[in-house]
């Protein structure tokens, strides 16, 4: 996902290239309907890191604290990568998968909306 300067002729250092990030790639993730997280988290990644351990190793590390997160039934996720819906391979790689610097990942969790189920 590309993202380009508010105007055509910018000049300066562009912070956010993959190449600042010794080897790792920015994946965005959101899990829709749980606003106790407003927006998308960053992580800076490795391309070969299997799409299963980010599930099972990263987003605990931020999600884990909600309530929901114990709930969710992985086999039922449904997965959003730029906007687009999508079905993971865990085995696979993110780079496989798709997921590249800059990509935004969106969980959503049918029956799982938030605390109090008011999506929060």
């Amino acid at each position: 996902m590309a993202v380009l300067a508010a105007y055509q002729d910018y000049k300066g250092p562009i912070a956010d290239a993959v190449e600042n990030f010794h080897g790792n790639q920015l994946v965005y993730v959101g899990w829709d309907q749980h606003m106790m997280f407003p927006f998308a988290a960053a992580f800076p990644l490795p391309p070969q890191m299997p799409f299963g351990a980010l599930v099972k190793e990263v987003l605990p590390s931020v999600y884990g604290v909600h309530p929901d997160f114990a709930k969710i039934d992985w086999q039922t996720v449904q997965w959003l990568l730029d906007g687009v819906a999508f079905n993971p391979d865990p085995g696979k790689s993110l780079g496989e998968n798709g997921i590249a610097h800059k990509s935004l990942l969106r969980l959503v969790t049918p029956g799982l909306n938030g605390i109090g189920n008011v999506g929060f």
